[in-house]
């Protein structure tokens, strides 16, 4: 069974199978040459707070509808570049991918910016929601607040994403 390119799933995340979905030849038979990856773990420390753990929440039709719409700008951008995407949700604790994404390209370049592109685009549109747990307390961490069709935040991240 091959691997869904966009995911929003309860079980921990693995680079490797996304890396499979994108590197195999694609349209006209053509090996890419790059993959970039990008791996966002939970860390144990934000604000000077000592992080004890996540909960992430998601409307997951949603979500991999904004993974698809974030694939089609990536290739209207880059049109060589594959895309695969992930977000966990549930309790993670720290050290734990929240984030998984691989992005295969004929260059390094591409698939660089692809991926950065990429997660920036997530934070921006993606229906998300962050539940920080920390010592003494816990706080909501503003979702995606961007309009997708706001030309303002697609050129911030692109500008992110190729500097």
């Amino acid at each position: 069974m091959s691997t869904p390119r966009f995911s929003v799933t309860s079980d921990p995340l693995e680079l490797g199978p996304l890396v499979e979905a994108v590197a195999r030849p694609g349209g006209g038979g053509r090996q890419p040459g790059a993959v970039a990856t990008f791996l966002g773990l939970v860390r144990d420390q934000n604000v000077g707070r000592r992080v004890t753990h996540l909960e992430y929440e998601a409307h997951p039709p949603l979500a991999v509808k904004a993974f698809e719409r974030i694939d089609t700008e990536i290739r209207e951008r880059w049109p060589a570049v594959r895309l695969a995407l992930h977000h966990r949700v549930g309790r993670l604790d720290v050290g734990e991918a929240s984030v998984a994404i691989a992005a295969a390209a004929p260059h390094r370049a591409e698939a660089f910016a692809a991926c950065r592109y990429a997660i920036e685009r997530v934070k921006q549109i993606a229906p998300i929601w962050k539940h920080e747990f920390f010592e003494g307390g816990d706080v909501w961490i503003e979702g995606a607040i961007a309009d997708p069709d706001d030309d303002a935040a697609r050129a911030e991240a692109m500008q992110k994403a190729c500097a």
